[in-house]
């Protein structure tokens, strides 16, 4: 299950902006594997966060990881040429998933932690 399609991508930064940062041949086209390659590394870097107090694969994608989801791709998209709200758009998401990773944000969702305990620091959180 995916946390985000490259329609979610067009959806929320517009068709133009995704052609832009996926396209260098100038076709005027989404290329969806450039696309849906930022979208995986995103996803890969949300389970690093979630793996360590939810149980994946997540058994739904909330709403919320979805627009996480997106944001981080949106980033790995715009490489070294990321605007100011482009990075504060990841920046925010990377502080979401370590709150999430804490526990000071939920997804609904249950926990794989006994209750009362907290999670072990993982690798993404250190990143």
């Amino acid at each position: 299950m995916n946390y985000a399609e490259v329609d979610d991508l067009i959806a929320r930064y517009g068709e133009d902006e995704i052609i832009q940062h996926t396209n260098t041949l100038g076709s005027g086209i989404v290329i969806d594997s450039v696309a849906r390659t930022a979208l995986d590394d995103a996803q890969a870097e949300i389970d690093g966060y979630l793996g360590v107090r939810y149980q994946l694969p997540l058994p739904m994608v909330p709403a919320l990881i979805e627009r996480v989801c997106c944001a981080i791709a949106r980033y790995r998209l715009w490489e070294d040429l990321a605007s100011e709200r482009v990075r504060q758009d990841f920046e925010d998401a990377r502080r979401t998933l370590e709150a999430m990773a804490s526990g000071k944000v939920t997804l609904g969702l249950p926990s794989n932690l006994p209750q009362g305990s907290q999670p072990v620091p993982s690798l993404a959180a250190a990143l």
